[in-house]
This record gives C-alpha cells, structure tokens and sequence, in this order.
C-alpha cells in the first residue's frame, strides 16, 4: 500500500456523542454532519449517531441534505438546511422533507409561498452579532409586525450561532446570549438553539431545547485545543515508501527549507498536500511512530514528507506512520500548521483509502 490511510472509529464517535449529550442536560442533541461530517463521510457518521439516539442533524448546503436523506431511508430524521430556502431550491426542500433554516425575510417569503398545498417546517436564524446568517433583530421586529409572512409555516425553532464559544474569557459570548434570550422572548413557545460544541462547555445557560455540536463529536477539543473528555475519532496515517541518510550539510525538499546539522536518518512518507497535510505543517509539524513524536524535516510537498527518525531503528518501507490521531491529537496537528482541527478534517483528500473501525 502507498496511499495514505484515514480511519474513523465510530466508537469513538459514539463515545463523544455521549459526552456531549451529558453535558446538555435535557436539550437535544443535533449533530452537524455539514461538509461530509466534515470530510468523515455523513452517510456513515448519521447513520450511527441515530443509533445513538440522534434525531436531527444539520447540513449546510441543499445537496447535502437530498444525499442525507438518501442515506437515513425511511428513518423519521429531521434535516435542517443552513443554507435555506435559497432561490429555486423550494421544490426540493419539500420533496426531501428537508427543513430550512430561514436566514432572511426574503427566505421568509419564499417558503411561506412554497407551501401552497399544506403547512410547512421551518426554522428561524437569529444574528445575535455573528453578522453572517440571519436576521438582525430590527428585521425581527419587521417580521413580528407582518406575521401573515408566516401563516403557513410551522416556526418550530429558532437558532443564532456563538462566534466566539471557543474562547471562554471572551466577553462575546454572554453579549450573545442576552441578545438571544431578548429577542426570543418575543417569539414565546417555540424551542431554541444556541450551543455548538464549545457552547455546551460554557454552561447551562447556553443549552436551551437543542445543541448543535459539530467538532467535538469528531474529536477535536471544545477549545482548539486536547480535551480529557473527547476521545479521537479520525486517524490519519501514511506509509514509510523510503529510508535515508541525510549527510551532514546537506538540505531535504523543495527550496532546501531544512538542512541536516549532522547526519540524519530520514524516512520518506507517501502524503503531501494532494492528501490533506496542510503545506504549511512546516517548520512546526510533526508525526507519530514507534511509541515517539518525530519532527517533519523540510517542506510538504504533494505527495511526500520527510520525517526524522534517527533515533529509531524500527523504520522500514510499508511501516505506517500517524499524521494525527489518537498518539498525536488533531488540535496539536492542527495548531502547527497555523489552522484549527476543522480545516485539517475537511482537507482529508479522496485518494486517502479510508477504513472504519467499530460495530453499529
């Protein structure tokens, strides 16, 4: 084998779910399967979240939510749709019994019109500050004073996003709240969402009826960082194609970025950035073998890294070598290459075989 190897253990994944759902208390638990289950494969991952007691799940764009219904067959799963009800996209949310989350009066008015032979779901996005998605709450006060926009809708919740819940010194997230818990009041009676995975670890407060978490099902810390609670759930490995000696003076890769100050064994893996290491995991990054961190020597091209392995003699072509995982934690893998554990599980690449561990 020369491609790199992604492994998703579903127990693991079950094991933060649980996690996760102990620290919500009484809300429901809503995984985010956007992106693939970022890049995990939604099909897979919803699949076993509902034999876990899921229910409902979030994606982002419209085809998601047609190929995640697909997936879950006949199961009695509701699929909100961040995206909304976007231009001509109306006949297939309601053909897919998919769920908008309406961000906009005019997203308002479209799905108020789509019902044209019955009622409805839908939900209702809040911008509580993030100034992405969703309405301001002066435009709530239009809708409140023009509610016919929703006569044929079922408003069964209303959500608005924290954008800084990973950083719990920030004052932004209590300006948040207070802004949710204002304008929802005038929205009585129907439940409400505000947690991501981070939010769940700021306190009760921030649980309402439903949390919506999405990294630290996929084993990244609420925080950016290791969390003792969230176990890995993505591995990523690659195979040794080589083992080297590096002479003393001499460089390794493209643009000579490093050069040995004294003879080097080096092993040579078949990953690069075609595969989803971030280019810019040097001079920083590093890879798990034979019970030790190795440092990554020089820069990451398409298809290979070069890693230090002086000290080890257990290096061959075939050994398979961890880029992150369970020894080599998604946040610290992450951290060195300048991103955050999202970006590095949406890069994983196609051509990267992958293997799934763990019954369900």
């Amino acid at each position: 084998m020369t491609e790199a190897r992604l492994t998703l253990d579903l127990d693991a994944l079950a094991a933060n779910h649980a996690t996760l759902k102990a620290r919500a208390g009484s809300a429901e638990i809503a995984p985010a399967v956007k992106a693939d289950a970022y890049g995990l494969g939604a099909a897979t991952v919803a699949n076993r979240l509902w034999l876990e007691g899921a229910r409902s799940f979030y994606v982002a764009r419209l085809s998601e939510g047609v190929a995640l219904r697909q997936a879950l067959g006949d199961r009695d799963a509701t699929i909100y749709v961040l995206d909304g009800a976007t231009p001509g996209s109306g006949d297939t949310l309601e053909g897919a019994k998919l769920t908008p989350v309406l961000n906009s009066l005019p997203q308002i008015e479209a799905w108020n019109a789509q019902a044209r032979s019955g009622r409805l779901k839908a939900a209702l996005h809040l911008d509580t500050g993030m100034n992405r998605l969703g309405l301001r709450p002066e435009e709530l006060k239009v809708l409140l004073g023009a509610f016919d926009r929703l006569k044929r809708l079922d408003l069964e919740l209303v959500i608005s996003h924290l954008a800084c819940a990973d950083l719990p010194d920030s004052p932004m997230s209590a300006r948040q709240l207070e802004r949710f818990e204002e304008t929802t009041a005038l929205l009585p009676g129907v439940r409400r969402s505000l947690a991501n995975s981070a939010g769940l670890f700021l306190g009760e407060a921030y649980r309402f009826d439903q949390a919506r978490p999405g990294i630290s099902l996929y084993g990244g810390g609420p925080e950016g960082a290791p969390h003792p609670d969230i176990r890995a759930v993505a591995t990523v490995e690659a195979p040794i194609l080589q083992v080297r000696v590096v002479p003393r003076g001499e460089s390794v890769g493209y643009g000579a970025g490093w050069t040995a100050p004294e003879t080097t064994r080096v092993a040579i893996l078949a990953a690069g950035y075609a595969d989803g290491v971030l280019r810019s995991s040097h001079p920083n990054g590093q890879a798990w073998f034979d019970g030790a961190r190795r440092r990554m020597l020089g820069r990451v091209s398409m298809d290979l890294i070069a890693i230090d392995i002086t000290d080890c003699d257990a290096a061959r072509p075939g050994a398979m070598v961890e880029l992150f995982g369970p020894n080599l934690p998604i946040d610290e893998a992450a951290s060195a290459a300048g991103t955050s554990a999202y970006e590095l599980l949406t890069r994983i690449a196609p051509r990267a075989r992958k293997a799934v561990l763990g019954g369900g």
